[in-house]
């Protein structure tokens, strides 16, 4: 089995609530919050795949538990090219809905271009409203999109869904 590491940055908790779950489903799992829990670039070194969590502030940009890991990956520059690397977040489709879950597409650039394979974990954008995500493509997020404010009913079954079509992704 792979070794999975959840890395997730939370300031209202929902992002926390969906990494816990996603823990919960992924036997083996380790959680990693990246105030709490967070020491340095190594820790991303013990994990296959990186399931990667935030929620979305300001102008799209990852939660500010991110803001000195992301830093230091794109000043380091650490070899990823063996990592499968997924994403999930929170946002707030109707009141900020003109960067919904934006922080996702950013995170999945950086990764990127450390060479991870982050092409795992597309999520239809259907059923959602919003006026622009950086995180969507050709009608699909680079990640799981959670809006726990105006559609919560759905938040447990989506993350389970996701769970499900990961690991059949990756092979687990």
């Amino acid at each position: 089995m792979a070794n999975v590491g959840i890395f997730v940055g939370s300031s209202s908790g929902v992002t926390q609530a969906a990494a816990e779950q996603l823990e919960a489903l992924f036997e083996e799992a380790e959680l990693i919050n990246m105030e709490e829990d967070y020491d340095d670039l190594e820790q991303f070194d013990a994990f296959d795949i990186l399931l990667i969590g935030s929620s979305t502030w300001g102008q799209g940009d990852p939660q500010r538990d991110w803001v000195d890991p992301l830093y230091a990956l794109e000043n380091e520059a650490p070899d990823f090219s063996a990592k499968k690397v997924a994403f999930f977040g929170a946002g707030d489709q109707d009141t900020h809905g003109e960067e919904f879950i934006s922080a996702l597409g950013k995170m999945k650039d950086i990764f990127s271009r450390l060479g991870a394979d982050t092409e795992y974990g597309y999520w239809p954008a259907e059923g959602y409203t919003y006026k622009y995500s950086r995180a969507e493509k050709d009608g699909r997020f680079c990640g799981l999109a959670i809006d726990d404010v105006n559609q919560a009913e759905l938040t447990e079954e989506r993350i389970n869904r996701w769970a499900e079509q990961l690991k059949y992704e990756m092979g687990l």
